[in-house]
């Protein structure tokens, strides 16, 4: 009777949707009211058979993440350890980082089998449909950027994305349109034959039991699961997964695995990159693509290249910055801002006080200004990366900001006048000094709403950040990667050795929330777990674009307050909103020796230490 009665409340859901979908003019209303006539016609029906109890892969049931009040718990986020620490937005993929470096694995090998997990247990985030990138420093002091972000298909012109005005035609949000190519499992795999030192089958072996034997489902996870209910309703192949016996989207508590992504990831496993790229995954991949007007062929996945690149590096209160270079913006302008910051005294400013507020969100007018202006995609531009990160630029640029006035809009300047004649994150530390700091992606959550049919993994939607304007540095283009904001970051202490590896998602907000952990740790001597929990601002646009956090509980001392808001309003801030801040799982260098990973208490974060 029970389930009974939740497969009606599911059936009327689906009709209240599709009635308001209709009401809005929606495309959608015609698929989501044929889904609303089976799923009432289900109902008719007897139940479909329970499916057996599992068993989760790894235990998180001494973890709590949110209270019975339904904040969220900053307390048990950490570890410490004498050899090394992973640090990810899930308890499970921590554990999977840890236990690979206790059984020999150096840094890397525990960063791809963390990503391979991530994928399964966090799929509305991240997965094969994906791509990322990732910034890695090795003991013997070299660094690298690998660059695994999703290309732009062969057939994927503008024209596609945009109606006969120009405008957006909702095509790179949603549907076979919206994916790049996915550069996850090519990159995954060249980290660890070009830096690890595990096979393919010890790294992916954490993945495939996950997919096999399940994942318990988050506060977190369920919300997410629970807000794709209509993209599950348009693209039904998801529900196979995401949807129990009663054709509801799991609560909380529920074991969820995913035996099609566990042969996947097996078939991966044993054949390597081409079982994806060039096999019937890849086939499966632009089939299914095709039911939804997608255009991705097999030549465009068999093309696909993992590119390596040097990273961007800085400079800030004498510590060394590494991040990354294009595609992404991230890394070049969370160097920019910190370089502008330097002009300043921020470690006797009170956090989120008027005169702090204003000094960052000024700071982060300017860099997206240049962001806008000159970040795209190098293959195709020529970003003048080297004056972006000059701080003799950013010195200049430090002087358009008046103290006691906001810009209404900020206007890019000349880098090239100072160039030398360059969405979840999870961060890894051992103590010889291997780190590794990956941000990946699908962009929305569940990406495109497109699983792949007898694969088990979520298409992206990265065509969304590419821009539908013709005139943009930033324009949709077959073969060109999008702009991004990602910004995994490994900061050096000034005598060369490691101090902390960070990065976020978050979409644009990402750079300017790296900024701000990194700069309350080097400015203002805080812990890191204190710097990461304290609430962030964020200005996304040259104009007046000021955002806030709403204080996580514990830390309310640090609030934007009223009082701050009425004066930052009147230097000329304009409208002031509240936003969500990403998860900055972020790892740091003790000087007593040990090493600190703290995962962000606003996801599921919490770090696991090797014993």
């Amino acid at each position: 009777m029970k389930k009974k009665l939740r497969r009606i409340v599911s059936a009327a859901l689906s009709a209240a949707m599709a009635t308001s979908l209709a009401a809005c003019g929606n495309t959608a209303a015609t698929s989501t009211t044929a889904a609303t006539s089976e799923t009432n016609a289900a109902a008719e029906t007897e139940t479909k058979a329970e499916k057996p109890a599992l068993t989760p892969a790894y235990s998180v049931a001494d973890f709590q993440t949110v209270d019975a009040e339904g904040n969220r718990i900053t307390t048990g986020r950490d570890a410490t350890s004498k050899k090394a620490v992973a640090v990810a937005s899930k308890y499970e993929v921590s554990q999977v980082g840890a236990e690979i470096m206790k059984k020999g694995g150096n840094a890397v090998d525990a960063a791809v089998a963390m990503g391979f997990a991530l994928g399964v247990c966090e799929p509305f985030t991240s997965g094969l449909g994906g791509g990322g990138i990732a910034t890695i420093h090795m003991k013997d002091g070299s660094n690298y950027f690998i660059d695994f972000r999703e290309v732009a298909p062969a057939l994927a012109t503008l024209d596609k994305y945009v109606d006969e005005k120009g405008e957006p035609n909702g095509n790179t949000k949603k549907g076979g349109l919206a994916s790049g190519v996915p550069g996850e499992c090519a990159g995954l795999l060249y980290m660890l034959e070009k830096y690890g030192t595990m096979t393919r089958a010890e790294v992916m072996a954490p993945a495939i039991r996950i997919a096999n034997e399940g994942f318990t489902v988050s506060t977190y996870c369920a919300n997410a699961i629970n807000d794709a209910y209509q993209t599950a309703q348009e693209f039904p192949e998801m529900q196979k997964v995401y949807w129990d016996e009663n054709d509801l989207p799991y609560g909380e508590g529920a074991v969820i695995n995913n035996p099609d992504l566990a042969k996947t990831l097996q078939k991966i496993s044993d054949e390597g990159a081409d079982a994806f790229y060039k096999g019937e995954i890849g086939q499966a991949m632009v089939d299914t693509l095709k039911e939804y007007d997608g255009v991705m062929t097999m030549e465009d996945l068999a093309k696909y290249t993992v590119l390596e690149h040097e990273p961007v590096e800085g400079e800030y209160r004498g510590y060394k910055i590494i991040s990354s270079p294009p595609p992404s913006s991230g890394g070049t302008h969370l160097i920019e801002i910190l370089n502008i910051l330097e002009n300043y005294d921020i470690g006797s400013m009170k956090i989120n006080s008027p005169e702090y507020v204003h000094t960052f969100t000024e700071a982060f007018k300017l860099a997206f200004a240049d962001r806008a202006k000159y970040m795209a995609d190098t293959a195709f531009t020529d970003v003048p990366l080297d004056g972006l990160t000059s701080q003799k630029y950013a010195d200049e640029r430090a002087k358009k900001i008046d103290p006691a006035k906001a810009m209404e809009e900020a206007a890019p300047d000349d880098p090239t006048l100072f160039e030398h004649t360059d969405t979840t994150h999870f961060s890894v530390g051992d103590i010889d000094g291997n780190c590794v700091a990956i941000t990946k992606t699908i962009n929305y959550y569940f990406g495109s709403g497109v699983m792949v049919k007898g694969c088990g993994f979520m298409m992206n939607n990265q065509m969304d950040d590419f821009s539908t304007d013709k005139d943009s540095v930033n324009v949709i283009e077959p073969g060109k990667k999008p702009l991004s904001s990602m910004s995994p970051t490994v900061v050096l202490k000034p005598d060369g050795t490691p101090f902390m590896v960070t990065g976020t998602p978050g979409g644009s907000r990402i750079f300017s929330s790296v900024a701000q952990t990194i700069s309350r740790v080097i400015d203002h001597k805080m812990t890191l777990l204190d710097a990461i929990c304290v609430p962030k601002i964020w200005n996304c646009s040259n104009k007046n674009k000021l955002d806030y956090e709403k204080n996580l509980k514990g830390y309310e001392e640090y609030a934007v307050t009223e009082d701050t808001i009425a004066k930052l309003t009147e230097m000329g801030h304009g409208e002031i909103k509240t936003a969500a801040s990403g998860s900055v799982n972020s790892i740091i260098y003790n000087d007593d020796g040990t090493i600190t990973g703290v995962g962000d208490p606003r996801q599921d974060g919490k770090a696991v230490g090797v014993d």
